[in-house]
């Protein structure tokens, strides 16, 4: 831990859990689903969603669909800037079981029909972790270049894609492999230390077996 994660983030709201790390989830995942948010279902749980209006964590999510930082001060206003920019939203509670409390479930649609799944929770200081894409486990901070390849649980897709990173010279920083059951559906996450390149992604997303390959990249 460094002395910026002690003293939090620089942020518009009045908590770095129900505000700041809100609108971080809300653009992480709106870079998730690659393309602005052209429909939204928001599903909050916990104390999200027993205190969440009162910290003005539902503007503040809001506002990070629309890919506004935590520290903007259009956040208070997110549901005009929403409106004015044709984002449409529904606002609603869910119970999530055995997960963190402050987290919340988000459907998320492009323009051109691009959808994802994603649960995400806020877990202090205005850090977050994605546990969940499109129904399988996840584990990541965002705060890496992150790459989320679903595939069949097939031999070689991991010696596929690593081959792949260290032909591009990409360091892998954490590796996680989940799969719903023996030669299922299975996800692999990979935090990079460096951006992976739109050309390896689209080489990716089209070897066999693979069914969704998804990024997160922290460059705007």
């Amino acid at each position: 831990m460094n002395s910026f994660d002690i003293i939090g983030p620089v942020m518009v709201g009045p908590s770095s859990s129900h505000t700041a790390g809100a609108v971080k989830i809300g653009n992480i995942s709106r870079k998730l689903l690659g393309t602005p948010v052209k429909k939204a279902d928001v599903l909050f749980h916990g104390s999200f969603l027993a205190t969440g209006k009162g910290h003005g964590t539902d503007r503040a999510l809001v506002a990070g669909l629309l890919g506004f930082p935590v520290d903007d001060s259009r956040i208070p206003d997110s549901f005009r800037y929403a409106e004015e920019a044709g984002m449409e939203y529904r606002l609603s509670g869910i119970d999530l079981g055995d997960v963190h409390p402050n987290s919340v479930k988000l459907r998320l649609q492009g323009g051109e029909g691009q959808k994802i799944e994603i649960v995400a929770a806020s877990v202090g200081g205005g850090a977050i972790r994605v546990t969940e894409i499109d129904g399988l486990p996840a584990n990541f901070s965002g705060d890496y270049p992150t790459l989320v390849v679903n595939n069949l649980d097939q031999p070689g897709h991991v010696t596929e894609i690593t081959s792949m990173l260290s032909h591009k010279s990409i360091n892998i920083a954490t590796m996680q492999l989940y799969r719903s059951s023996k030669g299922g559906h299975a996800v692999i996450v990979l935090e990079c230390d460096q951006e992976v390149p739109a050309d390896a992604i689209r080489w990716l997303a089209h070897l066999e077996g693979i069914l969704k390959v998804t990024y997160l990249g922290l460059a705007e």
